[in-house]
């Protein structure tokens, strides 16, 4: 007989996922891997809405499933931000690694001009 996997052991894979992206985006200073960290965090947090949208309500002692579908939607609306994000984002880092191509974060700010 196959167990279900309860939504808190989502939110744990989650709260793990957006730790390491984290700890990447504080420790690495390759431009690629911080780009490639924030899209990690914010799938965690796609993670997190989708757990939570799923969740299971003990009413009465009754178990029900909360079928709430704002979760998915902001989702949604996240995977359309971190799209557009890919896009411009890599544009720009591949034409500035192109030029430099050991650019860290550090010579990167000095682009400001």
């Amino acid at each position: 007989m196959i167990a279900a996997i309860e939504p808190s052991w989502y939110l744990i894979v989650s709260a793990l996922l957006f730790s390491i992206g984290a700890f990447g985006l504080l420790v690495r200073r390759n431009p690629l891997v911080m780009f490639m960290c924030i899209e990690l965090m914010l799938n965690a947090a796609n993670l997190t809405f989708v757990a939570v949208a799923t969740k299971f309500v003990d009413v009465d002692g009754e178990s029900t499933i909360l079928r709430d579908i704002n979760g998915q939607t902001a989702v949604f609306f996240v995977l359309v931000v971190a799209a557009a994000e890919v896009v411009v984002g890599l544009g720009i880092l591949v034409s500035i690694l192109r030029r430099r191509p050991g650019a860290t974060a550090d010579d990167l700010a000095e682009l400001k001009g």
